[in-house]
């Protein structure tokens, strides 16, 4: 039986299927929630159905947006042309971050893994190739993170775009190896990385 009444415990169990939260963490979650007001209870309530009612993919580069296309797409003081390619939304925040970057995104909701069956057909690729295809694009920025799958997702997206006047470069990673884009800063230090060299420079920041 149950320590927890019946809604205190689905609560719980709903709580910890979110990344990162544990038992321990849900429980003190649910807890407090139950001890907070019913105005900001329904609040938070409000906030998770509007998140899901409002919220839907960009049909021009799939980043998370409440309108379309996004704001990034529909900006003209952006350069259109360029394209920086990350796996997830969460990685816009980062480059954008740098300060660096005036271009617009495509972001791919993931990265090749055939360990965990994820492969080309799964990833949100199809849009950006018609993008190249239609001659939108003058450069392409490969800019998923410097693990094992992210290198194989870049290597795997230069070997697909086929047209000779789009240029494919891959970003200078000034993280370690094996890490993610979302720990970038500000702070330039080197020349991006040009696809098909031999070697990735030595920098120590990300810079476009």
């Amino acid at each position: 039986m149950s320590k927890f009444a019946e809604p205190m415990a689905r609560l719980i169990d709903e709580l910890k299927k979110l990344p990162g939260i544990g038992g321990k963490t849900a429980q003190r979650l649910a807890f407090h929630i139950l001890r907070a007001s019913d105005e900001d209870a329904d609040l938070l309530a409000n906030s998770i159905r509007e998140v899901k009612a409002s919220l839907h993919l960009c049909s021009v580069c799939n980043n998370i947006t409440d309108v379309d296309p996004c704001v990034y797409c529909s900006s003209a003081t952006r350069n259109q042309r360029l394209v920086c390619v990350v796996e997830e939304p969460t990685n816009i925040a980062a480059i954008e971050k740098t300060r660096h970057f005036n271009g617009a995104y495509h972001v791919l909701h993931g990265s090749i893994s055939p360990l965990h069956g994820v492969g080309p057909e799964q990833l949100r690729l199809s849009n950006l190739f018609r993008r190249i295809e239609a001659g939108e694009v003058d450069e392409v920025i490969l800019a998923t993170n410097p693990t094992v799958e992210g290198e194989a997702t870049a290597v795997y997206i230069s070997q697909q775009i086929r047209r000779p006047a789009v240029k494919v470069t891959r970003i200078a990673t000034g993280i370690l190896v094996g890490s993610d884009i979302e720990y970038a800063d500000d702070s330039p230090c080197s020349r991006p990385w040009k696809a098909g060299a031999s070697s990735r420079p030595p920098s120590t920041r990300i810079y476009f």
